[in-house]
């Protein structure tokens, strides 16, 4: 079959089994039939001599030193693609696969594009990307999950960083607004990161002295936007996702000096990672890309 624990298939079957608990699941992602995939599970169990896995009716789970083994497993898996990179890397051709883990809103309004953009000029280089809020994306930078990241917002990152662009935000409505009739207006709420949130909060405690009249809260900024459109309320979005919106009308968020409120994107990376080929050449794009786009 595939062989001992040493075997990079071995790390996967692990690590994958460690995501979906669920043995069809694996299979299907693995690209391996169920009986061959419980067949490796029960050597594994011998080969170790313990008892590494529990089924129940919910899906299958680790034992402790099943989970010491997935650690052990991740661990491998790390450290080979580890030396692949660098060797890869040794004759500075950029190749090999690029980890990005990625804002949900700039992976639908601006990474396509810089994707296309850099692709062609990089045709070797494979992509492996990962979305969610910023918050959840700066971890899986930290733990070496991805080589880059594209967060929004503030964070407190001490290694190799550069601002992508700044955005304001802005009220949005099907109708003109006044501003200082907000708080007497319907306001459709939304689920995102803890920075945008409080970026928006601060300026309304800044601006009113009570609370606004939120009717409507949905699970992401997207659909929030389309109830703007059909005129159930006002939204505070950032302005990324409303560049095509002719049809709305938006006013910007002011401090009372007259300033705008602004939010920024912001491109990170570990400095040992810049020793990886597409690494550099990806970081390099994006500054390139930062100055031609004018952001």
């Amino acid at each position: 079959m595939w062989g001992v624990i040493v075997n990079e298939k071995d790390w996967l079957l692990l690590a994958t089994l460690n995501e979906e608990h669920n043995i069809t699941k694996t299979a299907e992602r693995l690209f391996i039939s169920q009986p061959a995939l419980s067949y490796r599970i029960n050597k594994l169990e011998e080969e170790f001599n313990s008892k590494l896995f529990i089924r129940n009716r919910k899906g299958l789970y680790f034992t402790p030193q099943g989970e010491y083994l997935v650690q052990y497993a991740k661990r491998m898996m790390d450290e080979l693609q580890g030396a692949k990179e660098t060797i890869q890397s040794m004759d500075n051709e950029v190749k090999g696969t690029l980890k990005l883990g990625v804002s949900t809103t700039i992976g639908r309004y601006i990474l396509p594009k810089m994707l296309r953009d850099f692709l062609n000029r990089y045709p070797d280089v494979d992509i492996n990307v990962i979305t969610g809020f910023s918050s959840e994306i700066e971890p899986a930078l930290a733990s070496s999950d991805v080589h880059i990241a594209i967060i929004r917002g503030k964070h407190h990152w001490m290694e190799r960083k550069m601002l992508l662009k700044t955005e304001p935000l802005l009220i949005a409505s099907d109708y003109k607004i006044n501003i200082d009739e907000l708080p007497r207006l319907n306001r459709i709420y939304y689920k995102t990161d803890s920075s945008l949130k409080d970026l928006i909060n601060d300026w309304w405690v800044e601006t009113f002295d009570t609370k606004s009249n939120i009717t409507m809260a949905v699970d992401n900024l997207e659909t929030c936007k389309e109830m703007v459109k059909m005129g159930l309320g006002y939204a505070i979005l950032p302005g990324i996702c409303l560049q095509n919106e002719k049809h709305l009308f938006v006013e910007p968020l002011l401090h009372t000096n007259g300033k705008q409120v602004e939010r920024k994107t912001w491109v990170y990376s570990r400095n040992s990672s810049m020793q990886f080929a597409p690494v550099k050449a990806f970081f390099d794009f994006f500054q390139e890309y930062h100055i031609n786009e004018g952001n």
